[in-house]
């Protein structure tokens, strides 16, 4: 986002300084409405709450799924929510399992929404989209929307939570103990069908395109937004293309490379599109010619 706020702005990832901005102004009522929650993250937005002093009397409806599959698999962290209800006591906690939504809204002067969760790849790494929004009277309705599909949801207190929590970690445990007698051989035959199927999609991906082709229409992408140094271009094409910029293998699927050698594939466009004048390097930035 840029230094200026309008009443309406696109949002970009990563967005984490917009969040910040909109927790920092805050003064009394706070939404957090997002299907995955995260410790992590919950501990640096109740972190930045503690800095300001206004914990104890902040009203904070948040809004989220507790669906078990989502803790079991990880999405989701119970602790968060622990953690939150530990240190809000004006905590309003509701369950509602039809949310797919991510809404942040600080009272009536700031609302983000977009589809970033409560996570750190979610508000960090992801490649997420949305908009921020300080003009009251939509920061007043996305309110009052929220606050209405807070009604539909159930109320869940704390010690709801902590008997969820241990249902979770029996569940792990049988599922631990399950895992266990299934035999080494359909292990084994489940991690080549799962090499195969991740090798198939690399396949897709390298379909009609070489490497060049794919890291120079990402560059050209990146520059139209603005100059950038080769360091700043590095870790946004590995956001988009995590697959070919896997820093773990190294491997060719139809003539496309996969894997460590990225970063010299990417000074290769570079170089083949500066010959080709359509980027150019100046003072320590590539420029896109327009």
């Amino acid at each position: 986002m840029n230094a200026h706020v309008s009443s309406l702005e696109l949002l970009r990832s990563p967005w984490s300084g917009a969040f910040q901005k909109l927790l920092e102004r805050v003064d009394r009522n706070l939404i957090l409405a997002s299907p995955f929650i995260k410790r992590s993250r919950a501990s640096s937005v109740l972190s930045l709450l503690q800095r300001r002093g206004i914990q104890n009397d902040l009203d904070l409806l948040l809004i989220t799924d507790l669906r078990p599959e989502s803790a079991l698999n990880g999405s989701n962290d119970l602790e968060a929510l622990l953690d939150f209800s530990s240190h809000v006591p004006r905590l309003r906690l509701t369950y509602l399992p039809s949310l797919h939504a991510k809404v942040y809204v600080a009272d009536q002067t700031m609302a983000i929404i977009t589809s970033g969760n409560l996570t750190d790849p979610g508000v960090e790494s992801n490649i997420e989209y949305g908009i921020v929004s300080t003009d009251t009277t939509i920061v007043s309705q996305v309110r009052k929307d929220f606050e209405g599909y807070a009604l539909l949801g159930a109320k869940i207190s704390l010690e709801e939570i902590m008997d969820l929590m241990n249902e979770i970690n029996e569940l792990k445990l049988l599922f631990r103990q399950a895992e266990r007698t299934i035999r080494v051989r359909a292990r084994r035959v489940f991690q080549e069908k799962l090499q195969a199927t991740r090798t198939r999609l690399l396949r897709h991906r390298a379909k009609g395109k070489s490497t060049n082709a794919i890291l120079s229409e990402t560059i050209l992408f990146l520059l139209s937004k603005s100059p950038r140094r080769t360091i700043e271009l590095h870790p946004l094409i590995k956001l988009i293309h995590p697959d070919i910029c896997d820093d773990s293998i190294d491997r060719v699927i139809d003539g496309v490379h996969f894997g460590k050698k990225w970063k010299h594939h990417v000074r290769i466009a570079q170089q083949f599109l500066k010959r080709a004048g359509q980027i150019r390097y100046d003072n320590g930035h590539w420029h896109l010619v327009t």
